[in-house]
């Protein structure tokens, strides 16, 4: 009798693990494609967007009586990686110019 019951529970058990893996397998394979189906150009417009958001914020923040040496640290730490993506982005859009 007990081990029945064990045996039952071991099979839903593993039957669960199976679908929950199949779940997360299916999550991700969506996220990846979601993520696939963004190209360079969209990826692109986004870290321009973001890069000029940054340095409009530091430039008015600089201005006024909320600026800091933390601020102006953690801004910098924003923009530095902004610019080198602007920078790869504008060898990679050469490079497509070039090459075509």
């Amino acid at each position: 009798m007990l081990s029945s019951m064990l045996s039952t529970v071991s099979s839903a058990m593993s039957t669960m693990s199976a679908t929950s893996a199949l779940n997360v397998l299916s999550a991700t394979s969506s996220a990846t494609s979601m993520f696939a189906t963004l190209g360079v150009s969209d990826v692109s417009i986004i870290s321009v967007v973001c890069l000029i958001g940054l340095l409009a914020a530091s430039e008015i923040l600089s201005a006024s009586k909320l600026w800091n040496k933390r601020l102006s640290t953690m801004l910098n730490l924003a923009i530095i990686p902004m610019v080198m993506t602007f920078f790869l982005i504008v060898g990679y859009k050469v490079m497509e110019v070039i090459t075509h």
